[in-house]
Formats: C-alpha cells, sequence, structure tokens
C-alpha cells in the first residue's frame, strides 16, 4: 500500500509501506476511505513530539471500510463503514474504566501516528476496535464524519466541557483554526452570553463569526483591552486556547477574570510561563487535557441530527495520492486559506472481504 511516513523532523513522503495485518484478536484492518491532517501532525513534522520515530506513518483521524477484524470484535465486521477515533481504549484499565479513555494504559490512548502506524495511508490496523471505531449511519458523509474522530471531541472535551462553559459566560476562543472553530460551535449549545474569538487570520476570524463568535478581533489589535471593556474590566469567564504557542498561552492567563478558567486544548512545543506572580490570587482554573473521545457518540448523534457543523468546516479537497500536496496547503494556511482538509471522499463499493471461518 501507499502510505505518509515520517522520515524525521521536516521530512516525510508518501511511498510503498507493508500492508496492515492482524496481530491482535481485538484488532480491525480498515481500507480509510477519507482521511484529513491535524495540526498535531505539523507538530510532529516539526520535531515538537519526539515520541514519534522515524518510519511512523502519521495520522489519527479518518472514516473507512472494515476489511477484516480479529476473532474477538463482535461491534463490526467487515464492509462496515465506521469512524475511526483519534484515541483507542484498552476497555480495562483504571482509566479506560473511568472513561478518561486518553490515559489507557492498556495499550490504548493516543497511538494512532504515534507510538503504532496511523491512518494517513490506504489501508490501518487500529487496535481494541470494539472500542476504537463507530459504525456510521449512511446520513453522515465520510466528509462530515473524519471531523468527528478529532476536533470535535478534543473542542467539546478538552475546551468546553474543562472550561465550564455555562449559560451567559463570556468566553474567549484564542486561536481561530480548526479546532477553535469547533470550540466556538460547541460552547454555543451552552448559550454562553458571547463568545469571542482571536486570531491573526482575516478570513478564520470571518469563519468564526459564521460559525456563532459574536465579535472577533486580530492577535495585534490588544484583544486584552478588548475583553477588558466588554466585561466592564471584570475579564472573561472562560478562556480557551487552541493555538499552541506561548504567547497565546499567556495571552490568556491575562484575559481571565477572577475564579474564571482557562482551558488549554494547544499541543506545546515549547514552554509557556506561567505568571503566578500575578494569578496566586486570582483563584483561577488552568486546565489541561487529551481528549478522551467519550463524547463521539453524542457528537456523532447531533451531525446526524444536522446539529454540528461539518463538511463548512472543510475547505479543500484531494485524493489520498496528494498527501503530500495537501499537506502544503495544510501548512500554509495563512497564505492558502485552509482550514481542514479533507483526502479521498465516500466510497461506497463493494469490497472483497475475507471468508470468516464457522
Amino acid at each position: 500500500m501507499k502510505a505518509l511516513v515520517f522520515q524525521g523532523p521536516g521530512k516525510t513522503s508518501w511511498q510503498d509501506a507493508p500492508d496492515p495485518a492482524i496481530k491482535d484478536a481485538a484488532d480491525a484492518i480498515i481500507r480509510v476511505d477519507a482521511v484529513t491532517i491535524c495540526g498535531t501532525d505539523l507538530h510532529i513534522i516539526k520535531g515538537d513530539v519526539p515520541e514519534v520515530a522515524p518510519g511512523r506513518i502519521l495520522g489519527h483521524e479518518a472514516v473507512g471500510t472494515v476489511v477484516e477484524t480479529g476473532g474477538d470484535v463482535r461491534s463490526v465486521r467487515p464492509g462496515d463503514r465506521v469512524l475511526i477515533s483519534c484515541i483507542s481504549s484498552c476497555g480495562r484499565c483504571r482509566f479506560c474504566r473511568e472513561g478518561r479513555y486518553g490515559q489507557c494504559r492498556g495499550g490504548g490512548g493516543w497511538v494512532l501516528g504515534h507510538t503504532i502506524d496511523g491512518t494517513q495511508a490506504e489501508y490501518v490496523r487500529v487496535p481494541f476496535a470494539d472500542l476504537s471505531v463507530h459504525p456510521l449511519p449512511s446520513a453522515v458523509s465520510s466528509h462530515d464524519a473524519v471531523l468527528l474522530a478529532d476536533i470535535f471531541p478534543t473542542s467539546y472535551e478538552v475546551g468546553v466541557l474543562n472550561g465550564n462553559v455555562g449559560p451567559g459566560d463570556t468566553v474567549v476562543v484564542v486561536g481561530a483554526g480548526p479546532i477553535g472553530l469547533a470550540a466556538i460551535a460547541t460552547a454555543g449549545l451552552y448559550s454562553p452570553g458571547r463568545i469571542i474569538a482571536v486570531d491573526l487570520d482575516a478570513s478564520r476570524l470571518g469563519a468564526a463569526r459564521d460559525l456563532g463568535a459574536d465579535t472577533t478581533t486580530n492577535a495585534e489589535e490588544q484583544p486584552e483591552r478588548l475583553v477588558e471593556d466588554l466585561t466592564d474590566g471584570l475579564g472573561a469567564d472562560v478562556v480557551i486556547e487552541a493555538v499552541g504557542v506561548p504567547e497565546a498561552f499567556e495571552m490568556c492567563t491575562r484575559m481571565v477574570r477572577p475564579g474564571g478558567r482557562v482551558a488549554n486544548i494547544g499541543v506545546h512545543g515549547k514552554p509557556a510561563t506561567l505568571h503566578l506572580e500575578d494569578l496566586w490570587i486570582k483563584d483561577v482554573t488552568i486546565t489541561t487535557g487529551l481528549v478522551d473521545t467519550s463524547s463521539t457518540p453524542m457528537l456523532l448523534r447531533m451531525m446526524a441530527a444536522g446539529r454540528l457543523p461539518g463538511a463548512a468546516l472543510v475547505t479543500h479537497r484531494f485524493e489520498l495520492d496528494q498527501m503530500e500536496e495537501a499537506y502544503e496547503v495544510f501548512s500554509h494556511a495563512g497564505e492558502t486559506g485552509a482550514l481542514k482538509v479533507v483526502l479521498g471522499g465516500p466510497q461506497h463499493d463493494a469490497i472483497a472481504v475475507p471468508l470468516q471461518e464457522q
């Protein structure tokens, strides 16, 4: 098969790779029908995630069709169209039993495209398939569904839920990329008083308004002053960091009110300064987190009901073998206007599946 292989910092290639095979009875082999690129993939390529070794196939978000399953898999079978979650869950360890699948200690967690080969390929092996893939209703397109693999559950769980967004709150989202935009959309489910989006890019701020932001501001135009003015000097109830750079995190801590919450979603490759000389007295809660994807079934039902924006976040579409071109477009979003790029598309053709022993 063909796959996008990490060759070390700054280097990837779309090349031949061995077909995946069943290694454990809980595995499924899935043909990738639609896949997307995450900002975390860019962090990996930059060298910000040293656990990813050269030779690793990247990617952790996809929709596909099951072609083979191990003997213990019960929830899906060959021919089923499924969403591949960015998080795998063993279902047995302490954290999985608490629903904190992102912290799985039984061989799951964020493994795809991280510690095992990922989804930016023609086929992928998914461990713990019963808990790590979700059958898709025909009403949800592949281009919509692939956004439920990571960005929507991440924004909702790590941003909105960790930030404890509530009715009437002033919510600031710093970063209007795909994660920030999904945070804006899902924060709106809780009837906040206002949502303020901060970014450097005018087109992304326009997308933020389309998805529910009440006010937008350029990050270079004193957003802290704007927040202060809109809250009578108090500060925001919730500030969501969706960039992953020190300056953005430190800005968030300056905009939050006493007793407020800062929910960090961004993947950070460098240290950020925690100004405890200012924060120690303010009763501020700061949360971090890796998504658990425990909300994915609920979000999938919402998308099927038309309650979540899906393909509205997809700005560019490519064939699977245009992976390197897609990365160029996504990594230069300031010039290309890219939000989410999707490769592949809806495939409902018949596939050959192996005969199962009776």
